[in-house]
């Protein structure tokens, strides 16, 4: 049995894995920073059978890494004849993994992961193994530099990050609404501009909302931008689209392969399969556990 712990902003997420991949169990804890390791330890305890044997442990998580390190030395204590194989392991490099193995790049070694939500992520498998830097980081794609204008938010938290991620399509809309630009999202929300979401700017584009469908190009012209670059550097077999990327295909898809079009070698974007992920929200856990079960065999060769 495998077990995988995402570590997100206000939840912490388990799930166990048969050999196969299937999951066999899953459970979802509310949890700030702070309390992660307690959460993480009431999510693994859900999803543990009593009788398993040992078994592996693999964490998922952005942002701090003494978070995740904090919550891996709690569960291998608690856990200590349980989990003899244990690892951290970034979301993007950890949904990467989980597509190529189970989902929509299954069986292929060499696969580059981009996703987009609350947040940018981004993976490599290479020769079917995943690829971490010196110092343990995944790719930092919400930090590619693709606007030579200097911005505050761009300082915070990257400059991709900040024009694709939830809270950056929200960022544009409203910007465009304050110029003087008409939306319908403003009617949803009674002129409320804080309680514009994501969600709402997307349906609004698919709603034929001229504002919203701009808003969403200009998304899209930064996301084939990004995942040009990742192509150009890693030469993956297969480019998995993931987080809005997948769930909003009908808006994304088409001008981010025509972007992609624009910016990648002939050749190179001939050969190059792309795909949308399959596995939905929980493939970082799922790819975490699968890390921690075959790294030690990997190290090994």
């Amino acid at each position: 049995m495998m077990v995988g712990v995402e570590i997100r902003a206000g939840e912490v997420v388990a799930v166990a894995l048969a050999d196969d991949g299937t999951v066999s169990a899953r459970a979802a804890i509310e949890a700030k920073p702070a309390d992660a390791a307690a959460a993480a330890t009431a999510a693994v305890e859900r999803v543990t059978p009593a009788s398993s044997g040992p078994s592996s442990l693999g964490i998922a998580s952005s942002g701090d890494a003494s978070v995740s390190a904090r919550v891996l030395d709690s569960l291998a204590s608690r856990y200590a004849a349980l989990f003899q194989h244990r690892a951290r392991i970034g979301p993007g490099t950890a949904s990467a993994v989980a597509e190529s193995w189970i989902g929509a790049a299954r069986g292929v070694n060499d696969v580059v992961y981009f996703g987009v939500g609350d947040h940018a992520t981004a993976g490599v498998v290479s020769g079917g193994r995943a690829v971490t830097g010196a110092h343990g980081y995944e790719p930092m794609v919400g930090w590619l530099a693709l606007n030579p204008v200097e911005r505050e938010d761009y300082r915070k938290a990257g400059c991709l990050e900040a024009e694709v991620a939830a809270a950056g399509i929200v960022r544009r809309l409203v910007w465009r609404i304050k110029a003087g630009d008409r939306s319908r999202v403003q009617d949803k929300v009674n002129g409320e501009l804080p309680a514009i979401t994501a969600a709402m700017v997307l349906d609004a584009a698919r709603d034929k909302d001229g504002v919203s469908i701009s808003v969403m190009r200009d998304t899209a012209k930064y996301l084939g931008m990004a995942a040009a670059n990742l192509v150009v550097m890693t030469d993956p077999e297969t480019l998995v689209l993931g987080g809005v990327m997948a769930s909003a295909r009908d808006l994304l898809l088409e001008p981010i392969l025509w972007e992609l079009s624009r910016k990648l070698p002939g050749p190179m974007m001939e050969a190059l399969k792309i795909v949308t992920a399959s596995l939905g929200d929980d493939a970082p856990a799922i790819g975490a556990a699968r890390h921690a079960n075959v790294q030690p065999k990997q190290n090994a060769i």
